[in-house]
């Protein structure tokens, strides 16, 4: 392996890792750790503090998953290897070595990084996470079932291997990380979002 892909591999971790939800928190002198779900995603940023900064976290941890793929795509053709770069971004977000390996749920990340390996199907997909967000007012549900329809698409339409078991682990890790999520679903307990503004005392 290249020296310079291993250097971006590493680098998309720590990019990963990057905690934008808990730095944007602080601007409000709040630790979203210590508040609602305690995750440090967009969501929980959104219902704590406003729908502004959420959707600011939201786009940050996007672009988390993008740019590793984009940038390793200018130095490789493998598609293994482009991958590796993605999986290492969304492993920092999920497990940030800022935050004694601690993080969010990976789900904006690994969109993030549908957009950098196949922009048409990414389309579909934030089209159905807006939908589903809308109608439903659950998050979960719309962070659970994209990952399964993208998987669905990748297959169906014959897109190189290793982008379709890319597609199939990032899945898996974003239902896992879900299971709590699952659980409350199931119970009857799990929030829905509002989209009326908020401002954090």
């Amino acid at each position: 392996m290249d020296s310079t892909i291993v250097v971006i591999i590493i680098g998309s971790y720590l990019l990963g890792s990057v905690p934008f939800g808990f730095l944007i928190a602080k601007l409000w002198k709040i630790d979203i750790r210590q508040h609602g779900s305690g995750n440090v995603g967009a969501t929980n940023v959104w219902r704590t503090i406003n729908p502004a900064a959420g959707l600011l976290v939201f786009a940050l941890d996007l672009l988390k998953g993008t740019a590793p793929i984009l940038l390793a795509q200018q130095f490789t053709s493998n598609y293994w290897l482009i991958i590796l770069a993605g999986i290492a971004a969304v492993l920092g977000h999920t497990y940030s070595i800022f935050l004694k390996f601690k993080g969010g749920r990976g789900s904006a990340t690994g969109l993030g990084m549908l957009l950098g390996i196949a922009p048409d199907i990414f389309v579909f997909a934030f089209i159905a996470v807006a939908i589903l967000i809308y109608t439903t007012r659950y998050v979960s549900v719309a962070s659970i079932l994209t990952p399964l329809g993208v998987t669905v698409a990748f297959w169906l339409l014959n897109r190189p291997l290793p982008y379709c078991l890319l597609a199939t682990l990032v899945t898996i890790i974003i239902i896992m990380r879900h299971i709590p999520n699952i659980k409350r679903l199931l119970n009857g307990t799990e929030r829905k979002i509002s989209f009326k503004k908020r401002q954090a005392s």
